[in-house]
């Protein structure tokens, strides 16, 4: 497949434009034509999560697909924003535009990183964060956690906060207290479920510390925990799929088997 040049893009573009348009006017879907911006935030989200997925499990064939149904949500809300007067897609790219040649001043000003090396990489990556800085300084923002989105996943919302905080130096600069700090937050949260009278309330406080602890781990180590996660839930989710067939294979349901067997299908399931 050759790459498209820019008329073909333009074309693309003004189909899929024409064709939202179509979509919410007035012979067009009705279930579109019902929708609202606080309505599609669910399937944007939804769309988003399937996009990491493909990429995750290169599935690359079907990732056009996906990132298309990603884009759509883009130009949904571009189509409502602009039946309302608000703005368009026009708008919303020419903004996306200036916004990035203003926090690439290394490439499209007179601040120059001349050698393609990792060094350069974390110093364009500290300039983004100065320039947001000063654009949040100018909104009148002046917390480092004013525009981090309450609506992110905790994990990754843990790991945004965290990486503020260590733009301004507020961050270990080593792994050993970084680990530590680990260990001393399951031992805190043992010391509350030992408790004579256990409170709940203190216990779910214990095991966010622990969280976020675990989060600031993972930074550190260089690792997206959403990533992680969502890794593990997927290699939990095959190896206990081996585990029900091991069961059904037994013709004796999970009720009738000891843990220790259970365990054994687990390490065979593992071993596959």
């Amino acid at each position: 497949m050759t790459m498209p040049d820019k008329q073909q893009t333009a074309m693309a573009l003004e189909d899929l434009l024409e064709l939202m348009a179509r979509l919410r006017g007035p012979d067009g879907c009705p279930w579109d034509k019902a929708q609202s911006f606080e309505s599609i935030v669910p399937h944007t989200l939804e769309e988003a999560y399937e996009v990491a997925e493909t990429i995750e499990q290169q599935q690359w064939q079907a990732l056009p697909g996906e990132l298309g149904d990603l884009l759509f949500q883009v130009v949904f809300y571009c189509q409502l924003g602009a039946e309302q007067g608000q703005f368009n897609f026009a708008s919303v790219a020419t903004q996306l535009v200036t916004k990035l040649k203003q926090r690439h001043p290394h490439i499209y000003g007179d601040s120059r990183l001349t050698t393609p090396d990792s060094r350069n990489a974390e110093q364009a990556l500290s300039q983004w964060e100065a320039l947001k800085t000063q654009e949040r300084e100018k909104r009148q923002q002046y917390s480092l956690m004013d525009d981090i989105p309450l609506a992110l996943p905790a994990l990754t919302r843990a790991n945004k906060i965290q990486k503020r905080a260590a733009s301004v130096g507020f961050d270990w600069q080593i792994l050993a207290p970084v680990v530590a700090k680990v260990h001393e937050e399951i031992e805190e949260v043992m010391a509350e479920v030992e408790q004579t009278e256990v409170d709940s309330q203190r216990v779910l406080d214990e095991m966010g510390d622990l969280l976020f602890a675990t989060v600031n781990l993972a930074r550190h180590l260089k690792v997206n925990p959403e990533q992680a996660l969502r890794h593990a839930n997927r290699k939990f989710s095959e190896r206990f799929r081996s585990v029900e067939t091991q069961v059904a294979q037994s013709q004796r349901g999970f009720d009738e088997h000891s843990l220790d067997e259970l365990e054994a299908y687990w390490v065979r399931a593992k071993q596959e």
